[in-house]
């Protein structure tokens, strides 16, 4: 048994934690059974927007002829680019992994960690096969991974998730995409763009369900613009033959007593690659957990308090397998606020108040704050107006479509922001700042000077305009 102060299974967003120990003259041990660094950096955001801008980058090209320029692309080399990224993030795993190995006051595990009692992991597999830690506090870090849902005849396909479809170095000829989130839309912009016909299908009314329903209405004809969309579709079966993979999709209506419509006709698509992008499952299944006293969630993602601490004494957890957000920045965000609750002097509340998302497809899409059908469901009183992007001088010499929305109180508080089109995630970033740091009312962007004539003109003046207000499911001009 070896004892230590600090014990973190994860190498990702819990090892700003472990640093934070470390700092304070504690013995930290780090427990990681895949590559260091944790799903962002070796499976996710990372890989995925590097390959992602090389898409907008060809993307714009293509779009030239618009500008009454004539630009051709001779030659794409879709293997090196793809060889290029994942070096890159080998090597960045490799310097985490170099600087734990070499440091005096962490030492590094390498396997899966599972619990045999209170505060106590053994490692399985890996060099460190056996090992047994026992530490005063632990955190549990160990993330998510990619959801399979149960469709028939999965088993006897071979399909892709997100972390293998981010190795390819062949595009498909025509990939199926089962899933409608910001994975799905991502991806199939990715190998759209660079050539593969995209077919996605979705149970959802529209893909991105989780963006404000005018934004995910808009991002979806956007879509089926581009691709062939079945939305509103739930992947019943699939099956392989030879080089090809079919995909059946029965109706699907969403609800609570919802559910595969079985009497409507089925829609039958055939390709030669298979994209599961079906969500997250959380690694709790992996840690044993009945040998402490964490709890999880009907979902599987761990129960905590206000602070991030379990319901084991000295047991926290942050990041995806808490359930909260399942993004980098939320994760980076709890560990700031873990790091102070275990080692400051007073407890402090996670604040969770203007967590913003982006979608990194085209067009993109980002968002921060309740969404107009949060707000009606809550049947509070608000306020909206939106502001088109083409009627900035900037945004009408891009030639481009898109929109911000603003959501406020009756009393100009803001309640939310979502914005689709170019820069959308960088354009979020003042409404975030203003929400968080700010007075949180509409004075805070209609005040601030706007440079003229730059793409945040399109926030502003969706935050200066005349705002129409929601009651019921119905706006009135207000």
């Amino acid at each position: 048994m070896q004892e230590f102060d600090f014990l973190v299974i994860g190498s990702g967003s819990g090892l700003d934690v472990a640093n934070v120990a470390a700092n304070q003259g504690q013995s930290v041990a780090v427990v990681e059974k895949g590559p260091i660094g944790g799903t962002c950096l070796n499976r996710g955001c990372i890989p995925s927007k590097h390959l992602l801008y090389h898409a907008d980058v060809l993307e714009t090209i293509e779009r030239a002829d618009e500008f009454h320029i004539d630009a051709t692309v001779e030659d794409v080399d879709f293997a090196d680019i793809v060889r290029e990224v994942n070096e890159e993030v080998e090597a960045d795993s490799a310097s985490i992994r170099s600087g734990l190995r070499s440091s005096s006051r962490h030492e590094l595990f390498e396997g899966e960690g599972r619990f045999v009692d209170e505060r106590t992991v053994e490692i399985s597999g890996g060099e460190d096969d056996g090992a047994r830690l026992r530490a005063d506090t632990v955190l549990i870090a160990a993330g998510t991974r990619p959801s399979v849902p149960p469709i028939d005849g999965i088993d006897d396909v071979d399909y892709l998730t997100s972390t293998e479809a981010l190795q390819l170095e062949t595009p498909p000829e025509h990939l199926i995409i089962v899933g409608g989130g910001y994975i799905a839309a991502e991806l199939g912009h990715f190998f759209g763009t660079f050539g593969s016909e995209v077919t996605i299908v979705g149970r959802r009314p529209n893909l991105l369900p989780e963006a404000d329903e005018e934004v995910a209405e808009a991002f979806t004809d956007r879509y089926v613009d581009r691709f062939t969309v079945h939305t509103g579709h739930a992947a019943t079966a699939v099956s392989e033959d030879g080089e090809s993979v079919t995909v059946e999709a029965r109706p699907y209506e969403y609800g609570d007593d919802g559910g595969i419509v079985e009497d409507e006709e089925p829609v039958t698509v055939t390709g030669d690659a298979l994209l599961v992008a079906a969500g997250r499952v959380p690694n709790t299944d992996t840690l044993n957990l009945d040998a402490t006293g964490v709890e999880t969630d009907a979902r599987g993602f761990v129960e905590t308090d206000e602070y991030l601490e379990t319901t084991a004494d000295d047991v926290w957890a942050l990041g995806d397998i808490v359930g909260e957000y399942l993004l980098k920045h939320s994760a980076n965000h709890e560990a700031r606020a873990v790091a102070r609750n275990i080692f400051g002097e007073d407890l402090e509340p996670v604040d969770y108040s203007a967590m913003p998302f982006a979608v990194f497809a085209s067009p993109e899409v980002a968002g921060v704050g309740a969404s107009e059908g949060d707000l009606r469901a809550a049947d509070r009183e608000y306020a909206t107006n939106t502001y088109s992007y083409g009627d900035t001088a900037r945004g009408d010499a891009m030639k481009t479509e898109g929109f911000v929305k603003v959501l406020i109180d009756l009393e100009g508080e803001i309640l939310g922001c979502h914005i689709i089109g170019p820069q959308a995630s960088s354009l979020i970033q003042e409404v975030v700042v203003a929400m968080k740091s700010g007075s949180g009312t509409v004075r805070d962007i209609r005040e601030a000077v706007h440079i003229h004539p730059a793409l945040p003109e399109v926030v502003q003046r969706a935050f200066s305009g005349q705002f129409s207000r929601g009651d019921g499911g119905h706006r009135h001009q207000h």
